[in-house]
C-alpha cells in the first residue's frame, strides 16, 4: 500500500543506505501542480514497489517550472531493482498525463553529517544548494561539507530563520548537496539579503568556503514540499 503524508522527511534517518535527487523541468505553475497530481495517482494506485524505499517525495520549484525528486533509500541495490522492475510504467502513466516533462539528471548521494535546531520549529521551505567540484575527490568534497558545518556553528548573527542543513556527498565524489530546512521562503530570502556572501557573515571561515581549491560551481534554489509518498 502507498499512502501520502505532509510531513517533511528526516534526511538524517540512519536506515538511509543513498539517497537521490533529480530535477524535472514542467514549463509552469499549472504544469507543476497537474505533474505532482499525476505522480501521486501513479503512485497510489499500485502498491509500495519495494521495502528498500523508505520513503519518495517532491518538491515545486519557487520558480514556477521545475519539480525537485527526493527518494530515500536503503541501498543502491534497491534502487536498481526497482529501476528494472517498477518505474516504467509509473513514468509512462505520468507521461501521459502531462506531456513534455524535461528530467534534468539524477544524482546519488549519502548522508554526511546534518546541523539542526532542536526547538522543533516546522520547515515551511527547503533551500538545495547544489555544489559540483573539479573531477572526483571524496576526500576534498567531505572536508569542504565539514568546513561549511564548522562556519555554521561558528556564525557570530545566525539568521533566526534556519531550522536545519543536511549535508550529502556525491557517490561519484564530485558533488555536495545541502538540503537546508527554512521557517519561510521569506526567512532565507532575508538571510541572504544580509551582510556577507550568502546565508553567513563575512567572516574568514565563510571565506574559506568560498574559495575552496577545486570548486567549480554552486547553486541555491527554493522550494516547497508538494507531495510525500510512503508505505503504507
Amino acid at each position: 500500500m502507498t499512502r501520502r503524508t505532509d510531513r517533511y522527511p528526516d534526511p538524517a534517518d540512519p536506515r538511509i543506505g543513498v539517497s537521490l535527487f533529480s530535477t524535472w523541468r514542467v514549463g509552469t505553475p499549472e504544469r507543476q501542480k497537474e505533474a505532482v497530481e499525476a505522480i501521486g495517482r501513479a503512485w497510489e494506485r499500485r502498491a509500495w514497489p519495494a521495502s528498500g524505499l523508505l520513503g519518495y517525495h517532491v518538491y515545486a520549484g519557487e520558480d514556477g517550472e521545475t519539480l525537485l525528486h527526493y527518494s530515500q533509500w536503503a541501498s543502491e541495490q534497491a534502487f536498481e531493482a526497482f529501476v528494472k522492475t517498477h518505474r516504467q510504467e509509473r513514468v509512462d502513466e505520468i507521461d501521459t498525463a502531462v506531456p513534455g516533462i524535461e528530467r534534468v539528471g539524477l544524482h546519488r548521494y549519502r548522508h554526511h553529517r546534518s546541523g539542526a535546531r532542536q526547538d522543533g520549529a516546522v520547515p515551511g521551505c527547503v533551500v538545495i544548494v547544489d555544489v559540483e567540484f573539479e573531477g572526483p575527490d571524496h576526500g576534498r568534497t567531505r572536508d569542504w561539507a565539514d568546513a561549511v558545518l564548522d562556519a555554521l556553528e561558528s556564525e557570530p548573527d545566525p539568521h533566526p530563520g534556519g531550522i536545519s542543513a543536511h549535508f550529502h556527498l556525491g557517490v561519484d565524489g564530485t558533488r555536495v548537496l545541502n538540503y537546508a530546512e527554512w521557517e519561510s521562503a521569506r526567512a532565507h530570502a532575508d538571510a541572504l539579503a544580509g551582510p556577507g556572501n550568502g546565508v553567513g557573515s563575512a567572516t574568514a571561515r565563510w571565506q574559506r568556503v568560498q574559495e575552496w581549491p577545486g570548486l567549480r560551481s554552486s547553486t541555491v534554489r527554493r522550494y516547497e514540499h508538494a507531495l510525500g509518498l510512503v508505505p503504507g
